[in-house]
This record gives C-alpha cells, structure tokens and sequence, in this order.
C-alpha cells in the first residue's frame, strides 16, 4: 500500500504513450481531451449515444479526438477515465475494462443524479463505490476536484512556479505511478492525497473541491480536512459504523 500522507508525484516519461479513453463527452470530458492530445496521446471518447451524435462537437472542442461507442472505448484504450453522471456508473461496461487502469473523474449533482444516498454517503467515497462496481480494473481518483474552466485554463510545463497541482487517491502505486505521469503531461504536478477512501477529502463538500491550488495548497487542505466540518461529519459516520460492525 502506498505512503497515504500527501505527497508531491514526479513521473518520467513513458518510452510509449498508453492511448486514453474518455467515458463522457461532457465540458470535463472535452477539456481532458484537449489537454491530453496536446501532449501527443491518443485520445478516444464515447458520450451517451451514437459516435455520430458528438462527432460534431469532438471535432469543434477537442479535435484530433476519435469518437465511438463506450464499449469501443473501453475495449480499444489501455487508461479509461470516467468523465459521466456519477448516477449513471452502473452503463460502465465493467467486463471491457478488466485488468485495466480506470481514472474516476466523477463527482454526485444531486440536480443531474437525483436525490441519492448511495452517491452521499459519508461512510464511503464514491470512488470506492466505482472500485466494488468494477473489482477487477484498477480504479484512482483524478480530475475530479478542479473546475474545468480551471483545468482548461491552468497547464503549464513541469517546475513552472506556482504550477497548479491536480489530487491523485488510490491503493495499487503502479496505477498512481502511472495516474501521475498522466497528470504531470497534461500540465499539473499530481500530489497523493492517499487511498481510495480518503479520495472523500476531494468529493463537493471538502475545501479541495473546486479549489485551483498548488501541491503545497493541496498538501495543506488534506492536513486541515480532519478539523473541517465535513472531516468531523465523515469521521463520526465513519466512527458509528464501525460501532455497528463491531457489535
């Protein structure tokens, strides 16, 4: 298990560029596109329906991108990233991506999902709710707590000052390796935040989501999230259920 205290990740480069799969063809989706084709990968991306019905929009916000259908795009990349409704995790073809390494990007919109307390429960983080979805990939929580005005905004080469840091969660170190390397291409330095159940300190409600900090800026909010109010609200959900388990 990796070191779960907030580490700063520094990846070189891959000999051979992984090709990458996009699950959602959203503002998220789009901008990950851009960022990722502009630093030579190949870039694949399914949206909800038919690759005719966002070919369009691919070619106009994020060309050079290559429409298909999810299961195209879960078959034919070696790295998928979930870029979708969080309500909609259970259309991820889990057999097509078996053994492979998946990026969850999603955050719960209870105005896009509906009122759901399997994606707010405070005992669990979402991410690992997508791990028990799809127990034989890999699954590292990236992408998700920045907006995607800032994501489109803020890469810049690696050692620029003040370069703006992204939060990577999981428990396998060759996936995180790998989770930073893409991170650190795409133009911000990845920091380890720990494992897939601490990956709740990036979840709405903490003070990293929707935050556009640097590594130490992220370091810092994960030192301070126990003494937050949604800190203490996890730690005593957390805390009670224990309790039960235990009696």
């Amino acid at each position: 298990m990796p070191d779960t205290q907030p580490t700063a990740l520094v990846d070189a480069a891959q000999p051979t560029l992984p090709t990458i799969g996009i699950l959602g063809a959203g503002k998220v989706g789009t901008v990950l596109s851009r960022l990722l084709l502009a630093a030579g990968y190949r870039v694949l991306i399914a949206g909800s329906g038919s690759p005719a019905k966002i070919s369009l929009i691919i070619d106009v916000l994020a060309p050079g991108a290559v429409a298909m259908t999810a299961s195209e795009v879960a078959r034919d990349s070696d790295i998928v990233i979930l870029a979708l409704p969080l309500g909609k995790y259970r259309s991820i073809p889990a057999d097509l991506l078996e053994g492979k390494l998946v990026i969850d990007a999603m955050n719960y919109w209870w105005e896009v999902d509906g009122i759901r307390d399997d994606l707010n429960d405070p005992r669990l983080s979402t991410s690992e709710l997508i791990q028990s979805f799809l127990p034989a990939s890999r699954v590292v929580k990236a992408y998700n707590h920045m907006g995607y005005h800032d994501l489109d905004e803020g890469p810049a080469p690696l050692g620029t000052p003040d370069r703006k840091a992204i939060g990577i969660a999981g428990g396998d170190e060759l996936a995180l390796a790998d989770v930073a390397a893409l991170v650190n291409a795409s133009g911000f330095d990845p920091v380890l935040v720990g494992t897939l159940r601490d990956s709740i300190n990036l979840q709405p409600g903490s003070e990293l989501f929707g935050a556009n900090f640097t590594a130490s800026g992220v370091q810092d909010a994960v030192a301070r999230f126990p003494s937050t109010e949604r800190g203490l609200e996890v730690a005593a959900a957390r805390a009670g259920d224990e309790l039960l388990s235990a009696t």
